[in-house]
């Protein structure tokens, strides 16, 4: 299956590393990235439970007259072909309804504030929004251009979860790249959490694509922050319960987000991975 990657093009230094990000995803798992170069500064996503208004910053806007011409010599400084997405329907002239019938999405941390006002610990409403509705991944990348080299499966046992694993195993597979899980214990013990990938049918791609679990009592989270690579994909479930219970409107999510500069990869609640 040609799986495709939809990437919002902003004409800046910032908007380049975030692109070079997207182009490395896509070459490293065999992806193919769409690139919207947005006209106006907001657009529609309809998802099958919500429609999403993207508020976008004015620097997304900056200097049209270059952006496809950046962008295409970064589609060649990686060596994909280019391809761009113009937008088909409108909800008004000035408001654009950008297709959801993409496999990935690429977010910076905010969407809708300058970047010089994001700091690691925070990721912008809108971005929330479209991780709570997407029936796609999203991925959340690092400040700057940063290669990942493994996978970090972030697994606390809830149905998100599993589908967490399910996309770290899938990247695994099409990246060629080692893939290590990480648990905090919290009112279960090894067995259990080995037993629910037995119950899910996982037993036998995890044995085979990973290359180790680690797990870690709750009160040591920060210490397995830290033993994270700093440069592997980090691979996690949003809104599930466990590690990650309420990730994106907690202090987990706050807290991963100041202490890893990690690409992020997330699957919220209406995102099915199948294998």
């Amino acid at each position: 299956m040609n799986y495709k990657l939809l990437h919002v093009f902003r004409n800046t230094p910032f908007g380049r590393e975030t692109f070079l990000q997207s182009l490395y995803f896509c070459k490293t798992i065999n992806a193919f990235p769409v690139v919207y170069i947005p006209k106006s500064d907001k657009f529609l996503m309809y998802f099958s439970n919500d429609a999403v208004q993207v508020d976008l910053d004015h620097s997304y806007l900056t200097s049209p007259a270059t952006a496809k011409k950046h962008a295409e010599e970064l589609f060649n400084e990686i060596g994909v072909k280019p391809m761009f997405y113009e937008p088909k329907n409108f909800t008004a002239s000035s408001l654009p309804d950008i297709s959801t019938n993409f496999d990935y999405l690429c977010c910076p941390r905010s969407v809708s504030d300058l970047s010089s006002k994001i700091g690691l610990g925070h990721i912008g409403p809108k971005v929330r929004r479209v991780i709570k509705y997407a029936i796609f991944p999203i991925l959340i990348t690092s400040p700057v251009f940063k290669p990942w080299k493994s996978i970090s499966v972030f697994f606390g046992g809830s149905k998100n979860a599993v589908n967490a694993l399910k996309l770290g195993l899938k990247i695994a597979m099409a990246s060629g790249l080692p893939l290590d899980i990480y648990t905090a214990l919290e009112k279960h013990k090894k067995s259990y959490y080995q037993e629910l990938i037995k119950k899910e049918g996982l037993s036998e791609p995890v044995n085979q694509l990973s290359r180790q679990w680690y797990f870690y009592k709750q009160s040591d989270f920060d210490a397995m922050l830290y033993d994270v690579p700093h440069n592997s994909l980090i691979v996690l479930g949003a809104y599930g319960h466990g590690i990650i219970r309420d990730l994106l409107l907690g202090s987990k999510m706050e807290q991963i987000q100041s202490t890893v500069t990690n690409n992020l990869l997330i699957t919220g609640p209406y995102c099915t991975i199948s294998l």
